[in-house]
């Protein structure tokens, strides 16, 4: 699937149980062509989901909060503008976040509180079942996806559940791919800028068979390329797709179906979701950035 050049062909092969018999569309969220799902004086939020995970984003003004009671389970805050600051809190601890930071949130009561404007993305499981219902896409799901597996966390930390704050500011490392930050719900590959539109010549499709990947546009354009393969069933069967989409905007992209993305501008900005964590890339040594606080299905006898 990869050419040589590419990092992601020293990873092992996929196996996978069986081939996808039938394939979900995919889902685009437009946001800057879109009213939002959810409205208020200080901030403006679109809502997105896959099968085991949601996408918040927030246009956000000094004073906009967001909290929650009982969360089920860990969730991720993206802050990808530099000048953007966050208050964190939960009922044992508080920290200030600054832009350009990954951040992971204990399950629980927790707040976040915004004292310089930006965008504010969160990334939720659907066992939030309040935040799923919000989603505008939430009717692609009435119908679970047969070729996702049903959602599983992975282990807890061995130092317990906290706020973790994380700088997206990591210095190059030869062989390493993108910026790879992972919890018990999910992975999140934060790719560095980049500077250039992607030559056509140098484009990586591939497909996952049995989960999705959500790309999450920060800034500039691209144009995500996507091609359902053919089955034994010709009325299932679906036209290429090649949709452009600008920052910021949420693209699900179904399991089983190849695709790969073009950058078109001079600045870009792309991350990569997956829900819960791959395997593959955690098994990638150095891949991981915060590997040493989060084991691997069965590295600790679970």
């Amino acid at each position: 699937m990869y050419s040589s050049n590419d990092l992601r062909s020293t990873m092992a092969p996929a196996t996978t149980k069986r081939a996808p018999s039938s394939f979900a569309p995919a889902d685009y969220g437009k946001h800057y062509e879109t009213e939002p799902d959810e409205a208020t004086a200080t901030g403006k939020t679109w809502y997105t989901r896959g099968q085991n995970f949601l996408v918040a984003v927030t246009e956000a003004k000094p004073g906009w909060t967001f909290e929650r009671k009982g969360q089920v389970d860990e969730y991720v805050i993206m802050l990808g503008d530099e000048k953007t600051e966050v208050v964190l809190t939960t009922p044992t601890e508080s920290k200030v976040a600054k832009g350009e930071s990954l951040i992971i949130m204990p399950p629980g009561d927790s707040r976040i509180e915004v004292k310089t404007p930006g965008t504010v993305v969160h990334l939720f499981t659907t066992q939030s079942a309040d935040l799923a219902a919000k989603c505008s896409n939430a009717s692609s799901y009435e119908q679970p996806d047969p070729n996702v597996p049903p959602f599983e966390p992975w282990p807890a930390p061995p130092a317990g559940y906290k706020i973790r704050v994380y700088d997206i500011n990591v210095p190059k490392q030869e062989g390493r791919f993108g910026r790879l930050f992972r919890c018990t719900t999910f992975m999140v590959n934060w790719f560095e800028p980049r500077l250039a539109p992607r030559e056509k010549t140098a484009m990586s499709p591939h497909h996952h068979d049995d989960f999705q990947q959500c790309s999450l546009i920060l800034a500039g354009k691209y144009t995500h390329h996507l091609r359902w393969p053919w089955t034994t069933d010709m009325t299932t069967w679906r036209e290429d797709e090649h949709e452009l989409c600008g920052a910021p905007s949420v693209t699900i992209i179904p399991a089983g179906v190849i695709h790969t993305s073009a950058a078109l501008e001079n600045y870009n900005v792309l991350v990569d979701i997956f829900s819960p964590p791959r395997v593959d890339f955690s098994s990638k040594p150095g891949w991981v950035l915060n590997a040493d606080e989060y084991p691997m299905p069965g590295s600790d006898g679970k």
